[in-house]
Protein backbone atom coordinates (compact mmCIF):
# COMPACT_ATOMS: atom_id res chain seq x y z
CA UNK A 1 0.00 0.00 0.00
CA UNK A 2 1.44 3.51 -1.29
CA UNK A 3 -0.10 6.95 -0.04
CA UNK A 4 0.10 9.54 -2.57
CA UNK A 5 -2.71 11.88 -1.19
CA UNK A 6 -2.63 14.47 2.19
CA UNK A 7 -5.93 14.13 2.39
CA UNK A 8 -6.02 10.61 3.17
CA UNK A 9 -8.37 10.28 5.79
CA UNK A 10 -4.78 7.97 7.75
CA UNK A 11 -2.85 11.38 7.02
CA UNK A 12 -5.66 13.42 8.45
CA UNK A 13 -5.63 11.07 11.65
CA UNK A 14 -1.87 11.42 12.10
CA UNK A 15 -1.94 15.33 12.00
CA UNK A 16 -4.43 15.50 15.00
CA UNK A 17 -2.14 13.87 16.97
CA UNK A 18 0.26 16.76 17.03
CA UNK A 19 -2.43 18.42 19.54
CA UNK A 20 -2.64 17.17 23.02
CA UNK A 21 -6.20 16.79 23.42
CA UNK A 22 -6.33 14.09 20.75
CA UNK A 23 -3.48 12.33 22.19
CA UNK A 24 -5.29 11.55 25.44
CA UNK A 25 -8.53 11.07 23.46
CA UNK A 26 -7.30 8.26 21.50
CA UNK A 27 -4.29 7.04 23.69
CA UNK A 28 -2.13 7.42 20.80
CA UNK A 29 1.27 9.01 19.75
CA UNK A 30 3.82 9.62 16.97
CA UNK A 31 6.87 8.67 17.39
CA UNK A 32 9.52 9.69 14.59
CA UNK A 33 12.93 9.08 13.98
CA UNK A 34 15.70 5.60 13.82
CA UNK A 35 16.93 5.72 17.36
CA UNK A 36 13.82 7.29 18.83
CA UNK A 37 11.28 4.11 17.24
CA UNK A 38 14.27 1.80 18.04
CA UNK A 39 13.37 2.57 21.90
CA UNK A 40 9.73 2.23 20.76
CA UNK A 41 9.86 -0.92 20.11
CA UNK A 42 12.61 -2.25 22.05
CA UNK A 43 10.58 -0.75 25.34
CA UNK A 44 7.84 -2.91 23.91
CA UNK A 45 5.33 -0.61 23.43
CA UNK A 46 2.21 -1.37 20.69
CA UNK A 47 3.25 -0.13 17.31
CA UNK A 48 -0.03 0.64 15.55
CA UNK A 49 1.08 0.96 12.34
CA UNK A 50 4.41 2.44 10.24
CA UNK A 51 4.75 5.08 7.84
CA UNK A 52 7.74 4.80 5.38
CA UNK A 53 9.20 6.93 2.70
CA UNK A 54 11.94 5.55 0.84
CA UNK A 55 13.23 8.67 -0.93
CA UNK A 56 13.65 9.99 2.34
CA UNK A 57 15.43 7.32 3.85
CA UNK A 58 17.79 7.29 0.61
CA UNK A 59 18.82 10.89 1.43
CA UNK A 60 19.76 9.87 5.05
CA UNK A 61 21.21 6.75 4.38
CA UNK A 62 18.98 5.55 6.16
CA UNK A 63 17.46 2.94 3.99
CA UNK A 64 18.94 -0.55 4.80
CA UNK A 65 18.68 0.05 8.52
CA UNK A 66 14.99 1.07 8.41
CA UNK A 67 14.16 -2.01 6.31
CA UNK A 68 15.67 -3.88 8.99
CA UNK A 69 14.36 -2.14 11.89
CA UNK A 70 10.79 -3.03 10.53
CA UNK A 71 10.93 -6.17 10.27
CA UNK A 72 9.28 -7.04 13.04
CA UNK A 73 5.92 -5.33 12.58
CA UNK A 74 6.51 -5.96 8.40
CA UNK A 75 2.71 -6.17 8.00
CA UNK A 76 2.28 -2.97 9.32
CA UNK A 77 4.83 -0.31 7.36
CA UNK A 78 2.47 1.76 4.88
CA UNK A 79 4.73 3.53 2.29
CA UNK A 80 4.07 7.31 1.44
CA UNK A 81 5.41 9.62 -0.77
CA UNK A 82 7.93 12.28 0.10
CA UNK A 83 5.50 15.17 -0.23
CA UNK A 84 3.52 13.01 2.00
CA UNK A 85 5.52 12.33 4.69
CA UNK A 86 6.64 15.88 4.92
CA UNK A 87 3.38 16.64 5.61
CA UNK A 88 3.22 14.35 8.68
CA UNK A 89 6.74 15.18 10.10
CA UNK A 90 7.43 17.49 12.57
CA UNK A 91 11.08 17.53 12.11
CA UNK A 92 12.79 19.92 9.43
CA UNK A 93 14.90 17.26 7.90
CA UNK A 94 13.02 13.99 8.28
CA UNK A 95 14.63 10.56 7.68
CA UNK A 96 11.19 8.66 6.25
CA UNK A 97 10.44 7.08 9.45
CA UNK A 98 7.31 7.59 11.73
CA UNK A 99 5.14 5.09 13.84
CA UNK A 100 1.77 4.95 15.72
CA UNK A 101 1.36 3.72 19.08
CA UNK A 102 -0.48 2.92 21.91
CA UNK A 103 0.81 5.64 24.87
CA UNK A 104 2.41 3.72 27.70
CA UNK A 105 -0.01 3.05 30.50
CA UNK A 106 0.68 5.34 33.45
CA UNK A 107 2.28 4.44 36.86
CA UNK A 108 1.61 5.23 40.19
CA UNK A 109 4.18 6.09 42.66
CA UNK A 110 3.73 2.72 44.17
CA UNK A 111 4.45 1.30 40.75
CA UNK A 112 8.05 2.38 41.24
CA UNK A 113 10.31 -0.13 42.27
CA UNK A 114 13.03 1.47 43.35
CA UNK A 115 16.56 -0.20 43.94
CA UNK A 116 16.11 -0.24 48.00
CA UNK A 117 13.35 -2.70 47.39
CA UNK A 118 14.47 -4.10 44.32
CA UNK A 119 17.22 -6.28 43.32
CA UNK A 120 19.73 -4.13 41.09
CA UNK A 121 21.10 -5.45 37.49
CA UNK A 122 24.41 -5.00 38.80
CA UNK A 123 25.81 -8.12 40.16
CA UNK A 124 22.47 -8.66 41.83
CA UNK A 125 22.83 -6.31 44.90
CA UNK A 126 21.01 -3.25 45.93
CA UNK A 127 22.33 0.06 45.39
CA UNK A 128 20.80 3.47 46.45
CA UNK A 129 17.62 4.73 44.93
CA UNK A 130 17.90 7.90 42.37
CA UNK A 131 14.90 9.59 41.56
CA UNK A 132 14.39 12.92 39.41
CA UNK A 133 11.58 15.33 40.16
CA UNK A 134 10.42 18.47 38.38
CA UNK A 135 8.05 20.55 39.15
CA UNK A 136 6.09 22.52 36.87
CA UNK A 137 8.71 22.19 33.91
CA UNK A 138 7.31 23.02 30.79
CA UNK A 139 9.45 23.38 27.97
CA UNK A 140 10.01 20.15 25.45
CA UNK A 141 13.62 20.52 24.85
CA UNK A 142 14.18 20.42 28.72
CA UNK A 143 12.08 17.90 29.57
CA UNK A 144 13.85 15.60 26.60
CA UNK A 145 17.42 16.34 27.92
CA UNK A 146 16.64 15.96 31.73
CA UNK A 147 14.94 12.32 30.98
CA UNK A 148 18.38 11.45 28.62
CA UNK A 149 20.67 12.74 31.81
CA UNK A 150 18.47 10.41 33.84
CA UNK A 151 18.80 7.48 31.54
CA UNK A 152 22.44 8.06 31.32
CA UNK A 153 22.98 8.36 35.08
CA UNK A 154 20.91 5.21 35.78
CA UNK A 155 17.82 7.26 37.72
CA UNK A 156 15.18 5.08 38.64
CA UNK A 157 12.18 7.59 37.66
CA UNK A 158 11.35 10.69 37.00
CA UNK A 159 8.05 12.36 38.91
CA UNK A 160 6.10 15.20 37.48
CA UNK A 161 5.04 17.58 39.86
CA UNK A 162 2.41 20.15 38.22
CA UNK A 163 2.72 18.88 34.67
CA UNK A 164 2.34 21.71 32.09
CA UNK A 165 3.08 19.48 29.62
CA UNK A 166 2.42 16.27 27.73
CA UNK A 167 5.40 13.85 28.14
CA UNK A 168 4.59 12.13 24.82
CA UNK A 169 4.59 15.87 23.00
CA UNK A 170 6.78 14.68 19.46
CA UNK A 171 9.27 17.17 20.70
CA UNK A 172 10.13 15.68 24.12
CA UNK A 173 10.09 11.99 22.47
CA UNK A 174 12.88 13.59 19.96
CA UNK A 175 14.61 15.50 22.63
CA UNK A 176 14.78 12.80 24.95
CA UNK A 177 15.90 10.33 21.86
CA UNK A 178 13.41 8.08 23.12
CA UNK A 179 14.24 8.36 26.85
CA UNK A 180 10.98 8.51 27.55
CA UNK A 181 10.01 5.35 26.87
CA UNK A 182 12.87 3.33 28.62
CA UNK A 183 12.25 5.77 32.16
CA UNK A 184 9.96 5.07 34.15
CA UNK A 185 7.34 7.83 34.79
CA UNK A 186 4.83 9.16 36.88
CA UNK A 187 2.67 12.53 37.35
CA UNK A 188 2.25 13.17 41.06
CA UNK A 189 1.22 16.19 43.13
CA UNK A 190 4.25 17.59 45.51
CA UNK A 191 2.86 16.32 48.50
CA UNK A 192 2.06 13.35 47.28
CA UNK A 193 5.69 13.07 46.19
CA UNK A 194 7.03 13.80 49.31
CA UNK A 195 4.91 11.31 51.55
CA UNK A 196 6.19 9.02 49.00
CA UNK A 197 9.81 10.28 49.53
CA UNK A 198 9.61 9.54 53.10
CA UNK A 199 8.17 6.32 53.19
CA UNK A 200 10.83 5.00 51.03
CA UNK A 201 13.35 6.70 53.14
CA UNK A 202 14.83 8.93 50.39
CA UNK A 203 16.49 12.37 51.20
CA UNK A 204 14.82 14.77 48.82
CA UNK A 205 17.85 17.67 47.91
CA UNK A 206 15.98 20.56 45.62
CA UNK A 207 17.97 23.27 43.64
CA UNK A 208 17.41 26.14 44.53
CA UNK A 209 18.11 29.83 44.40
CA UNK A 210 17.73 30.39 48.31
CA UNK A 211 19.96 27.43 49.07
CA UNK A 212 23.66 28.06 50.99
CA UNK A 213 24.57 24.52 50.57
CA UNK A 214 26.97 23.89 47.35
CA UNK A 215 25.20 20.71 45.79
CA UNK A 216 29.25 19.23 46.06
CA UNK A 217 28.64 18.79 50.15
CA UNK A 218 25.91 16.23 49.93
CA UNK A 219 26.78 12.72 50.47
CA UNK A 220 24.72 11.13 47.60
CA UNK A 221 25.70 7.42 47.99
CA UNK A 222 22.05 7.34 49.99
CA UNK A 223 18.64 7.20 48.70
CA UNK A 224 18.33 10.57 47.11
CA UNK A 225 16.06 12.10 44.77
CA UNK A 226 16.99 15.50 43.18
CA UNK A 227 14.44 18.12 42.93
CA UNK A 228 14.15 20.93 40.05
CA UNK A 229 11.62 23.72 39.48
CA UNK A 230 10.06 25.86 36.79
CA UNK A 231 11.99 27.48 34.19
CA UNK A 232 11.11 31.04 34.98
CA UNK A 233 9.85 30.69 38.63
CA UNK A 234 11.72 27.83 40.49
CA UNK A 235 10.76 25.61 43.21
CA UNK A 236 6.78 26.14 44.44
CA UNK A 237 7.42 27.04 48.26
CA UNK A 238 5.94 23.76 49.33
CA UNK A 239 9.43 21.99 48.00
CA UNK A 240 11.50 25.04 49.69
CA UNK A 241 9.45 24.17 52.58
CA UNK A 242 9.29 20.21 52.78
CA UNK A 243 12.44 19.08 50.90
CA UNK A 244 15.46 17.83 53.14
CA UNK A 245 18.08 19.66 51.68
CA UNK A 246 18.08 23.07 49.89
CA UNK A 247 21.05 22.92 47.30
CA UNK A 248 22.35 25.49 44.98
CA UNK A 249 25.07 24.87 42.00
CA UNK A 250 27.91 28.30 42.69
CA UNK A 251 27.69 30.82 40.01
CA UNK A 252 31.01 32.79 39.41
CA UNK A 253 29.59 35.41 36.95
CA UNK A 254 27.26 37.75 36.30
CA UNK A 255 24.06 35.39 36.03
CA UNK A 256 22.59 33.88 39.28
CA UNK A 257 21.06 30.45 37.45
CA UNK A 258 21.59 27.65 34.76
CA UNK A 259 19.12 26.18 32.55
CA UNK A 260 17.19 23.57 34.45
CA UNK A 261 18.59 20.73 32.01
CA UNK A 262 22.03 22.19 32.57
CA UNK A 263 21.51 22.10 36.60
CA UNK A 264 19.80 18.30 36.22
CA UNK A 265 22.81 17.20 34.22
CA UNK A 266 25.45 18.56 36.67
CA UNK A 267 23.63 17.05 39.42
CA UNK A 268 23.26 13.55 38.69
CA UNK A 269 26.26 13.61 37.44
CA UNK A 270 27.55 14.44 40.76
CA UNK A 271 25.42 11.74 42.21
CA UNK A 272 26.94 9.10 39.48
CA UNK A 273 30.41 10.11 40.16
CA UNK A 274 30.48 9.61 43.75
CA UNK A 275 28.59 5.86 43.56
CA UNK A 276 30.58 4.85 41.00
CA UNK A 277 34.15 5.77 42.45
CA UNK A 278 33.24 3.85 45.16
CA UNK A 279 32.56 0.51 42.97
Amino acid sequence: MIITSPQNEKIKEIIKLYKPRERRKTGLIVVEGKKEIEMAIECKLEIMEVYYCPELAKENSQRQTNVSLFSAVEEKVIEVTEAVFKKISYRENPDGCLVLARRPDDLKLEDIMTPSNSPSKRGGEARPALIVVLEAVEKPGNLGAILRTADATQADAVIFNEEQIDIYNPNVIHASRGAIFSMRTVASTPAETVAWLKKNKIKSYAAALPAKKNYLEINYKKPSAIILGAEDKGLSKYWLDNANELIIIPMHGKIDSLNVSVSGAIIMYEVARQRIRDN
